[in-house]
């Protein structure tokens, strides 16, 4: 009795990783970029969201996002990458990194988001960004000073240039250790998007062991 009881655990503890590996696959559900990007931190597992604050499929996206990142391991690094393929994107690119230095990301991620997709506004002139930051409790003259300094237009080049590496498509995309690219078209759906990342993760996690 208690080795037909020790069978019946490992065929649940198992099944569910078999039922992955069959059910994901490389060129199918996910891409397997060519060119590795680099990590930042090679001791984790990094996951980068590619977004852009104007597209309302990332809008849908960021509350999934929000809950399934509260979720991750230690061992996995999350964080946003803005898109950018033309100067509109770039100057939201810009509020995205000037929001991190002036350390107000928490406040104002989902603030941007709402602002352009319900209140439709473009996010376009820096008074009008400014007077966004003012609400968050930045002065203008903060705001200015990091809106174009050096080390934001630093940070927006570098994304612009992990995201090149990515080869991204679309928006919102993921890319698992920099070698595993997911969009909402491969996987299926928004949430099924989450579910190939948690199966690329596990895959990393197994072949760091």
């Amino acid at each position: 009795m208690l080795k037909v009881l020790r069978n019946i655990l490992l065929v649940c503890l198992f099944s569910p990783a078999i039922v992955m590996a069959e059910d994901y696959v490389a060129g199918q559900h996910y891409q397997v970029l060519a060119n590795p990007v680099p990590t930042l931190n090679a001791d984790k597992i990094e996951v980068v969201e590619l977004f852009w604050y104007g597209c309302p499929h990332c809008f849908k996206f960021e509350p999934l996002l929000d809950k399934w990142s509260a979720t991750l391991a230690d061992d996995v690094d999350f964080s946003h990458s803005p898109a950018m393929w033309n100067e509109r994107m770039t100057t939201h690119a810009k509020i995205f990194y000037t929001a991190e230095v002036l350390g107000v990301q928490d406040k104002a991620h989902n603030a941007v988001f709402t602002t352009m997709n319900v209140e439709n506004k473009k996010l376009l002139d820096e008074d009008e960004i400014a007077a966004l930051f003012a609400t968050f409790g930045v002065s203008k003259k903060d705001f200015s000073k990091a809106f174009n300094s050096f080390g934001v237009s630093s940070s927006t080049r570098q994304a612009d240039a992990r995201a090149r590496g990515y080869k991204i498509t679309g928006t919102p995309e993921m890319v698992v250790n920099g070698k595993y690219r997911i969009s909402g078209s491969t996987a299926g759906s928004q949430a099924k998007m989450l579910d190939v990342a948690n199966y690329l993760i596990e895959k990393e996690r197994q072949a760091k062991k």
